[in-house]
């Protein structure tokens, strides 16, 4: 055999499920059948032999051919029939005769070992290849006492065998180098050793060990790959087992280096985002916009096509050429906007054009070696989960042979990609949305941080039309943000104050990257906290404009919104954390205002997502119809519903703290929080504990950056931080 990668090896899998061995466990289902993660466990087998070969390459031996097992697999894979339980060697001989022609190599697996990593494969197979070897197996290092194979090597460190611990000596008992099972070799000189080791073993004797030093003895070349992730070593055996097969399975999902390394894209709250270069590359952008292409040719809708705006950050314009070229390359018509936009304008335009989807390529407000894409259906509103899982899912089965494109050049030439600028239809529709009357007449100064984002050119023309006065810093493109996250908190926002505290301004106002957020600085220089603005605009909204409807906030957002409802004998609502679920509920409700404590917010008639530059014209309006400062309208409503307190502290996430923490946080089922008795607990995203007097705190991880967040709100900064103290002390965390 010469050397070679993966790619070069002519590849079958075979999956042994034929026997449970000993259960452990009184369940009648077939182990490779239970269930995990809400999959059946030899469904993780099955796909990570799809990534290695094609279905038509992978067989499963099974007991019965009418049996659980064969009827779950059906009929995509080959199934071979071991009619006795004779063991893992035996198995393998049953496909003898089925590859009698064969002349390549055989991947071993079993149909319950779901926890071994596509990379840990590709990097047996690939050691394999430049090895030139025989056979090679699979291992780990580890002080976990298993009763698995030893491997045991002389001195130069080549392997000699596998023995099974029944069989070892208490010196190989010592060995920490455990065999993991998995072994890939070239198929006819496997099956003659096994062959030749079942004429001189009992049966059910360990053939498939034993066929390490068997080849090893004939001349044959033996090989290990060793595996560096413990996690790899968990078995699956009994119910416990099949708990900590969970929580791994767990971390692996909320591990983004390891999706990046596998190059899987994962949607959360706010879409798809990853680091540059790693998880974020080109090829992925292409992946999805493939799945997306696909999913319209298959609905018949290629003419209705897909709008793709694109933000300032680092590969966001070639990003959005790149998937223009994909979709175009499928017959699929695409409306490219001509420079970089705001999200919102980009979900604006997304409504009012024909197209079936909208795309921006942004990564919001998170730091700048990150980016992503956001995806927006046909009214543009966020995709709810359902719709983007199953993209994502389909993004990830692609490979670089499914991806279809044409050069720009030619999309352009044959009436594909139509490159438009959008922005005086979007800047049409926030200015019907405002007084633009009572603006001019106000002759406000306004200063604007777009924090380098995207904003400044749309919040610019809207302010200048009004007459305001406008002065802006950190105006200009810079894919570094000044070397921050762009995101308008008040760390960020340092400038602005300062600004606002040496000038004679009547208003600050910042954006986020890709302007969907806003924050405040009053007229004295004072930060103000998303959650008093919205208490701010949805009284403007009610008291001064005359609109009557229910107000809808996430579970992380203010509950003086419930008190200022109350107050207008309205409805306030509480959605999950996810604009889409804003949306959702305000459509259901007629609402009047949506918003959430991290800057978004929108109002009814307008795009159904949040919109920073709607925002900030919103209460520039505020301030110019009232005639009054921001900070003397919150003193006034202050007074009139009382005032709560948010405090936030954010923690590093590891992957075992998102595993192990709700499992702890439910046991722990505390009756207090310091002082406070606990009303109730709500699980249903995150762990939120409301108290008395609308006091409450929430613990949850976030959806787009690897933190976990804890939220309170009291009656003073004082009371909020001694409840996240309070909250903190439930189980062991990490600062």
């Amino acid at each position: 055999m010469t050397h070679a990668d993966t790619a070069d090896l002519p590849l079958r899998v075979l999956i042994l499920a034929a026997s449970d061995g000993e259960r452990g466990d009184d369940s009648p289902t077939p182990r490779a059948l239970q269930e995990l993660s809400g999959r059946a466990i030899i469904d993780y087998v099955l796909s990570l032999a799809r990534s290695l070969t094609d279905t038509e390459n992978i067989y499963v031996i099974v007991d019965d051919p009418d049996g659980p097992v064969a009827h779950h697999v059906g009929s995509d894979y080959h199934s071979i029939v071991q009619h006795e339980a004779l063991g893992t060697g035996h198995a393998v001989l049953q496909a003898a005769p089925e590859m009698a022609d064969y002349q390549g190599h055989l991947l071993i697996l079993y149909g319950d070992t779901p926890l071994f990593r596509l990379s840990s494969m590709r990097g047996l197979l690939m050691r394999h290849g430049l090895k030139g070897a025989d056979l090679t197996l699979f291992s780990c290092i580890t002080d976990t006492k298993l009763p698995y194979g030893r491997v045991v090597r002389n001195g130069e460190g080549k392997v000699l065998a596998v023995v099974e611990e029944a069989a070892a000596t208490p010196t190989e008992r010592a060995i920490d180098e455990l065999n993991l099972g998995a072994y890939v070799a070239r198929a006819q000189p496997l099956f003659a050793a096994l062959e030749e080791l079942a004429r001189e073993h009992e049966p059910r004797a360990n053939l498939l060990t034993a066929a390490v030093a068997e080849i090893r003895q004939q001349g044959g070349t033996v090989d290990c790959y060793r595996t560096a992730d413990q996690d790899e070593v968990q078995g699956i055996n009994t119910a416990a087992d099949l708990e900590a097969a969970e929580l791994i399975l767990q971390k692996r999902r909320l591990r983004p280096h390891l999706l990046e390394q596998e190059n899987v894209i994962s949607f959360g709250t706010g879409g798809w985002r990853a680091v540059i270069g790693e998880g974020f590359t080109l090829y992925n952008v292409r992946r999805l916009a493939q799945a997306v292409a696909n999913r319209l040719v298959r609905s018949d809708q290629e003419d209705q096509g897909v709008l793709i705006g694109y933000d300032h950050r680092f590969l966001s314009d070639a990003a959005a050429v790149a998937a223009a070229e994909v979709l175009a390359g499928n017959d699929v018509r695409v409306i490219l906007l001509e420079d970089a936009a705001p999200t919102p304008l980009i979900t604006y335009a997304t409504a009012v054009t024909p197209a079936a989807y909208g795309m921006a390529i942004t990564a919001s407000h998170n730091p700048p070696e990150w980016n992503g894409l956001k995806l927006f259906d046909r009214e543009g509103a966020l995709l709810l989960d359902q719709e983007t899982s199953e993209i994502e899912a389909e993004a990830n089965r692609l490979s670089a042979d499914d991806i279809i494109k044409v050069e720009e050049e030619l999309g352009v030439e044959a009436g594909l990609i139509e490159r438009r600028d959008l922005t005086n239809v979007y800047v049409d529709a926030i200015e019907s949305q405002i007084d633009m009357a009572a603006i001019r007449r106000a002759d406000l100064r306004v200063l604007v941080d777009p924090m380098h984002g995207v904003a400044e050119r749309a919040i610019n023309i809207i302010l200048t039309e009004a007459r305001c006065r406008v002065d802006a810093i950190r105006d200009r493109r810079d894919p570094l943000f000044g070397g921050y996250s762009p995101a308008p908190n008040i760390e960020a926002l340092g400038l602005l104050i300062h600004h606002m505290k040496e000038g004679r301004y009547d208003l600050g106002l910042a954006m986020d990257g890709d302007a969907d957020r806003i924050a405040i600085v009053d007229e004295k220089g004072e930060f103000l906290p998303i959650n008093d603005l919205l208490v701010l605009v949805y009284w403007y909204l009610h008291e001064v404009r005359g609109e009557q409807g229910p107000v809808v906030r996430n579970l992380a957002t203010t509950h003086m919104l419930d008190r200022l409802a109350a107050l207008m004998e309205q409805e306030s609502i509480e959605v999950p954390v996810g604009f889409k679920h804003v949306v959702a509920a305000m459509q259901a409700h007629d609402a009047v205002l949506g918003g959430e404590s991290s800057g978004g917010l929108t109002i009814r008639g307008h795009v159904l997502g949040k919109d920073g530059i709607l925002a900030a014209a919103l209460v520039v309006e505020m301030v110019a119809k009232t005639a009054e400062p921001i900070s003397v309208l919150r003193a006034r409503l202050q007074e009139q519903i009382g005032w709560l307190y948010m405090v936030e502290r954010n923690l590093p996430a590891t992957p075992e703290m998102k595993a192990l923490f709700p499992r702890l946080l439910r046991e722990a089922q505390p009756t207090h929080l310091g002082e406070h008795p606990v009303l109730e607990i709500d699980h249903s995203d995150g762990h939120k504990f409301r108290l008395a007097e609308d006091r409450w705190v929430l613990l949850r991880f976030s959806g787009t950056e690897p933190l976990l967040r804890i939220f309170a709100e009291a009656e003073s900064k004082e009371a909020a931080w001694g409840l996240i103290k309070a909250a903190t002390g439930l189980v062991p965390l990490e600062s």
